[in-house]
């Protein structure tokens, strides 16, 4: 299996390997590949000025199977400092995520920056995270993963960093947003309150707002899970690099028992 999430075939078109299957089932993906490999579309629709993504929304439509996937990306709304792009992942004919961003035209801001949280104890510092030990699955292995706060082998709040042992798509290296988004999905799973055995807690959605693009291999996931009392819940996460806070990722959460 090539060091690689995808594998380039030409024409916007990808074959996933076995790092991206999730925990719950060897034939679907978990999305955190999936949204780079969106990122990385948006990322190539051509700006006229320096931008950043400010905010990108997955909207996850069904499961991403491990089977070919075609991706395109667009302007949807062209402007001067802020335009909104658009993105589609299609399996098999039929879409199983789209994304939307808006990117937001850069300025220097340095002399006024405010409100960052501080970063988690250094990822050298901490030990390497355990997973339950029925998560199973190529993308908890693709990545290398060190527990800052709490544990992810019970329930509540807890605090990670991870870095991908393998590039998103074979031969090129990841930008700083797309690793962002890598790792930005496995918020609800690092803080889950709930028996994953018992209950499902699944996210319809991710949407990372990002102030600024991290820097280095290494990002923290600063968790916490909250669950309302109608079967819906929101997975809530601050986003790190060694740095420090970098932006926020949001999940919305369906929650039943199995």
């Amino acid at each position: 299996m090539a060091d690689a999430f995808y594998l380039p075939l030409g024409e916007g078109r990808f074959q996933p390997t076995g790092h991206t299957a999730g925990p719950w089932t060897p034939e679907a993906q978990h999305f955190g590949p999936p949204s780079a490999l969106l990122v990385r579309a948006l990322e190539q629709v051509p700006a006229e000025r320096a931008a950043l993504l400010g905010r990108v929304t997955v909207e996850i439509l069904g499961p991403a199977p491990l089977t070919e996937l075609t991706v395109r990306a667009g302007l949807e709304r062209p402007g001067r400092s802020v335009e909104l792009l658009t993105a589609e992942l299609v399996a098999g004919g039929r879409p199983v995520a789209r994304a939307s961003a808006w990117r937001l035209a850069t300025s220097d801001t340095s002399a006024i920056v405010t409100g960052a949280a501080e970063p988690p104890p250094s990822p050298e510092s901490c030990p390497a995270a355990e997973w339950p030990a029925d998560w199973t699955g190529g993308y908890l292995h693709a990545m290398d993963w060190r527990l800052a706060a709490g544990s992810v082998l019970a329930a509540g709040p807890a605090t990670v960093w991870a870095r991908q042992r393998v590039a998103l798509v074979d031969g090129e290296k990841p930008s700083p947003l797309q690793r962002l988004c890598t790792v930005a999905d496995s918020g609800n799973g690092v803080s889950h309150r709930l028996d994953p055995r018992s209950w499902w807690f699944i996210n319809a959605e991710l949407t990372v707002h990002t102030h600024r693009e991290p820097v280095g291999e290494w990002i923290g996931l600063d968790a916490v899970t909250l669950v309302g009392p109608q079967g819906v819940g929101t997975a809530t996460s601050t986003l790190h690099d060694t740095g420090g806070q970098v932006g926020t990722g949001t999940q919305a959460l369906l929650v039943r028992p199995r």
